[in-house]
């Protein structure tokens, strides 16, 4: 790992954000000090806008000290920069690590239409909480009161139609399917007989399906009660049995301050 290397690296997340884990994971594996922040939705965007600077209002947002990198596979390419090498990004492998990555990522969108498709109405109350946790006094109760439209703008932003969660649960299904094949000689990991990047990447993008016990919103029994009906024809497949092994060896604190048990719910 370099010598010269920056500090206070901050990252801004939502604590139900797939591709932030992905991103939580790496830093935590990886032993960067890093500092988390999860932020509220809805509140999340100008600072999101302003930081980012590339029109765009998604997390995670890693500050750094000369600056802000938005969208995961972007700051992993700034990690690689600039605390490389990292051995979930070995130099010899790095592109099988990176197709990998990409693939996974491209579901991303699908698995959180399908969860809200599946829960919005459902699950209200829970969502609302997932929401609220790390919001300010005004902020959880501005959420509380417009919970309906707010609902209704995150329906219309997922494109959530009947239509397109079946859509979404075709392409969540293919993926299953490839990883189930990749898993069938006994492997343990996905690139090369050793954890990287691309098992973190499949393993965070899934996690909302598999509910590992390890994630701290994904792992929640409320959650995972709410969702057995909706993750019923993937819960015992290989591949998701594969998630939790992979949260059950390899992912361990949440050293960024935001889910730790003496967690003061950091805020923007």
């Amino acid at each position: 790992m370099k010598t010269n290397i920056p500090s206070g690296l901050t990252l801004y997340t939502f604590a139900m954000s797939h591709y932030s884990e992905k991103i939580r994971w790496t830093l935590d594996h990886c032993h960067i000090p890093y500092r988390e922040v999860c932020m509220t939705p809805v509140f999340h965007m100008l600072p999101a806008l302003r930081m980012g600077k590339r029109g765009q209002t998604t997390l995670p947002i890693l500050h750094t000290p000369s600056k802000a990198i938005q969208n995961s596979p972007r700051i992993l390419d700034w990690l690689i920069d600039n605390y490389g090498p990292l051995d979930v990004l070995p130099s010899p492998n790095r592109q099988a690590v990176r197709e990998v990555e990409q693939r996974f990522d491209a579901i991303g969108k699908d698995v959180a239409r399908f969860l809200y498709a599946n829960s919005f109405g459902k699950a209200d109350e829970h969502i609302l909480r997932l929401w609220t946790d790390h919001a300010s006094p005004g902020q959880a109760t501005f959420l509380r009161v417009a919970y309906p439209f707010v609902r209704w703008a995150f329906r219309r932003k997922l494109s959530i139609t009947p239509k397109r969660a079946e859509l979404a649960l075709q392409r969540i299904t293919r993926e299953i399917n490839w990883l189930d094949t990749q898993l069938a000689d006994g492997r343990l990991y996905l690139i090369n007989n050793r954890f990287s990047a691309a098992d973190i990447t499949a393993a965070a993008l899934l996690a909302p399906i598999a509910c590992p016990a390890q994630h701290p919103v994904y792992g929640d029994p409320q959650f995972a009660a709410s969702m057995v009906d909706a993750i019923k024809p993937w819960r015992d497949r290989k591949a998701l049995q594969w998630v939790r092994q992979m949260y059950d060896l390899h992912r361990g604190e949440f050293t960024g301050g935001a889910f730790s048990p003496q967690s003061t719910r950091l805020r923007a």
